[in-house]
C-alpha cells in the first residue's frame, strides 16, 4: 500500500480533523500511514490513547464501510487492530462506543458475500482477538455476539488467514471458563471445531492457537470423545480416495486430530494430565482400529502413511505411549484414580501382548533364524509392520506400563513376555531405536522383581550368535560351559564404544507452544505478524 495514492473522500471534520491532528499531517492518507506506524509500539499506543483517538477510528471504519471503500477501510481496521493490542485503555474505549458490533458488521459483510473479503475478514477478526484478551468481561461480550453463528460461518471459511485468529478468540475466551468450553463442545458449538479442525487439516496454521484451543478442550478438558466422533459424521472418508475398510470406518479428519493431539502430549507431559475419559477413549479408538487395519503389506514408511486407518491407530498407539509415561512421571496423589491402572483394567496389556506375539520378528532375528541349523522353526508370525516404528512403540508401551508396577511384570512374565521383549533389543531398520526401547522396557520388568530376574537369568543360549551390532561395538557373545548362560566380553585388541545412555520416556516433537502475542503490523512489510508486546 505504500506509495500508492488512495482516492480521497469527503469526512465529516469531527472525524478527520482529530485524525490529522494527531498525525501532524494533511491528508487521511498520510495521517493513517502514520498512526499505523507509531501504534505498532506500546508508547505509541499509549500516547494515542491519551489523545482518545480511538472513538474517531471506530466512526472512520462506519463511514468507510457504508462508502464501499475497501482501500480506505483496510487501513483504518489495522489501525483499529494495533490501537487495541494490549493497551487496557484502548480496549475499554472500543466496547465503550460498540466497537464489538462496528466491527461485527464490517465482518459480516465480507464473509457473506459470494467472494469472502479475506483480507477484511482476518484484520476483523485480529481485532477482535486482540480485544479478547482484554478480561472476562470483554470476552463475554464477544461470545454472546458471535456465538453460534457467526463462528459457524467464520469456521466454514477454509482460509489461514481467518483460521488462526478464530482459535485465538475461541481459546481466550475458553480458557478458564468451563461453562464457555461446554457450550463450544455441545450442539451447537461442536460444528465450530470440527470446521476449524477440517480447515487446518486443509490448509494449516502459522500459529500456536489452533493447538491451545486443542489442548484446552481435549488435554485439560474432557471433551476429546465428543469431538472426535463428531468427525466422524457423514463419514468424512474423502481423502486421496482410499477405498479399504478401514478407510470407510474413520474419517481423515479423525486421524489429523488424533496427530495433533499427540505432538500436544508429548510436547507437554510434565504440564497436562490426560482426563480418564480421554484415555479410555483412545483406548478403544486403538482397538478398533486394529481389528481393521491390513497387516499383510510391510511399512513403507513411519507415520503418516496416507492410510487413515493405519495413522488412526499409529497416533492413538503413540498417545497411549506418553499417556503411560506420564504416570511414570509423577507422584500419584492420595484418592487419584491411576490412569493407566484404568487402562490395564480395559486390557490394555492383553491388546498390546497379542500384537507383537503375531508380528515377525525384527529383522536381524528373523536372519538368525533362518541361517540356523533348525530350518523347520515355524515363527508362526502372519502380520507385517503397518508403518515403520510400529513395534517400537508397542514395546514402549510395554515398558511404560511396567514401570515400577509389579503387577504388570508379573502379568508380562506369565504371558511369556519376556522372552518376546528380549527379541526386541536388537537394532532393525523398519523400527528406529527399537533398541533402545526394548532396553528400556526390559529394565523396567526385572526392576525389583526377583522372579523376573531369575528368568532371564535362567535362560540358555542355544547355540551361537552371529551379533555384527555386537562386533562393531568391540564385543562378542561367550557361552558359559557350565551354566549355559551367555555374557558379553570385549574382543582382545579392539576399542569398545562407550554404551549409549538410555533414551528418554518420550520423543521429542517438534511443536512449541509459546505464550500468546498480540496482533499488530510487522515493521517493513506488508504483512501481519505476531509481536511480543
Amino acid at each position: 500500500m505504500a506509495g500508492e495514492s488512495l482516492p480521497e473522500f469527503n469526512y465529516p471534520k469531527d472525524v478527520l480533523q482529530p485524525l490529522l491532528s494527531a498525525s501532524n499531517s494533511s491528508s487521511l492518507q498520510q495521517a493513517l500511514e502514520i498512526l499505523i506506524k507509531n501504534s505498532r509500539a506500546a508508547v505509541g499506543r499509549a500516547e494515542l490513547a491519551s489523545k482518545n483517538i480511538l472513538p474517531t477510528v471506530l466512526k472512520l471504519v462506519e463511514s468507510l464501510h457504508h462508502a464501499s471503500s475497501q482501500e480506505y477501510l483496510m487501513q483504518a481496521m489495522k489501525l483499529l487492530r494495533n490501537l487495541c493490542a494490549g493497551e487496557v485503555a484502548n480496549q475499554n474505549s472500543f466496547v465503550e462506543h460498540n466497537g464489538i458490533e462496528t466491527v461485527l458488521t464490517v465482518l459480516r459483510s465480507a464473509a457473506l458475500l459470494s467472494d469472502p473479503d479475506f483480507g477484511i475478514i482476518h484484520l476483523s477478526l485480529q481485532v477482535l482477538a486482540n480485544v479478547s484478551l482484554a478480561g472476562s468481561e470483554l470476552q463475554e461480550a464477544i461470545w454472546h455476539k458471535l456465538f453460534p453463528n457467526e463462528f459457524f460461518i467464520l469456521a466454514s471459511i477454509h482460509s489461514l488467514e481467518t483460521s488462526d485468529p478464530l482459535c485465538m478468540i475461541l481459546y481466550t475466551c475458553c480458557d478458564g471458563k468451563p461453562g464457555l468450553a461446554i457450550e463450544l463442545c455441545r450442539d451447537p458449538g461442536l460444528p465450530i471445531v470440527a470446521g476449524i479442525i477440517q480447515t487446518v487439516a486443509s490448509v494449516g496454521s502459522r500459529e500456536n492457537w489452533f493447538k491451545l484451543l486443542l489442548s484446552r478442550l481435549c488435554l485439560e478438558d474432557i471433551h476429546f470423545p465428543a469431538l472426535f466422533f463428531k468427525l466422524c459424521e457423514g463419514n468424512a472418508s474423502e481423502d486421496g480416495g482410499n477405498t479399504a475398510l478401514g478407510d470407510k470406518v474413520f474419517s481423515s479428519e479423525q486421524a489429523f486430530l488424533l496427530q495433533i493431539i499427540s505432538e500436544i502430549l508429548n510436547e507437554r507431559l510434565n504440564e497436562v494430565r490426560v482426563p480418564n475419559e480421554t484415555a479410555l477413549c483412545v483406548l478403544g479408538i486403538f482397538k478398533r482400529s486394529v481389528s481393521i487395519v491390513d497387516f499383510g503389506a510391510r511399512a513403507k514408511s513411519g507415520l503418516p502413511t496416507g492410510s487413515t486407518s493405519v495413522d488412526v491407530m499409529g497416533y492413538s498407539l503413540i498417545i497411549l505411549r506418553d499417556i503411560c509415561a506420564q504416570e511414570g512421571l509423577r507422584e500419584l496423589k492420595k484418592d487419584s484414580v491411576d490412569v493407566v491402572d484404568l487402562l490395564l483394567s480395559d486390557d490394555l496389556t492383553d491388546v498390546i501382548l497379542s500384537l507383537p506375539h503375531d508380528l515377525e520378528p525384527p529383522a536381524i532375528i528373523r536372519k538368525t533364524l533362518k541361517d540356523s541349523e533348525n530350518q523347520e522353526l515355524n515363527l508362526g508370525s502372519t502380520k507385517l509392520c503397518p508403518y515403520k516404528g510400529f513395534q517400537r512403540d508397542l514395546v514402549a508401551i510395554i515398558g511404560n506400563c511396567a514401570y515400577r508396577r509389579k503387577n504388570v511384570q508379573d502379568e508380562i512374565s506369565q504371558k511369556s513376555g519376556i522372552l518376546r521383549l528380549l527379541q526386541q533389543c536388537v537394532t532393525d531398520d523398519d523400527n528406529p531405536y527399537l533398541r533402545e526401547w526394548g532396553i528400556w522396557s526390559l529394565r523396567n520388568l526385572l526392576e525389583g522383581n526377583a522372579e523376573n530376574q531369575q528368568i532371564v537369568a535362567d535362560l540358555q543360549l542355544q547355540g551361537s550368535v552371529d551379533m555384527p551390532e555386537l562386533a562393531r561395538l568391540g564385543l562378542k557373545v561367550e557361552v558359559d560351559q557350565n551354566t549355559h548362560c551367555a555374557k558379553l566380553v570385549n574382543i582382545p585388541g579392539s576399542y569398545t564404544k562407550p554404551v549409549e545412555r538410555v533414551g528418554p520416556l518420550k520423543f521429542m516433537g517438534k511443536m512449541s507452544i509459546r505464550e500468546p502475542q498480540l496482533y499488530i503490523q510487522a515493521h517493513h512489510t506488508a504483512t501481519f505478524t505476531k509481536s511480543k508486546c
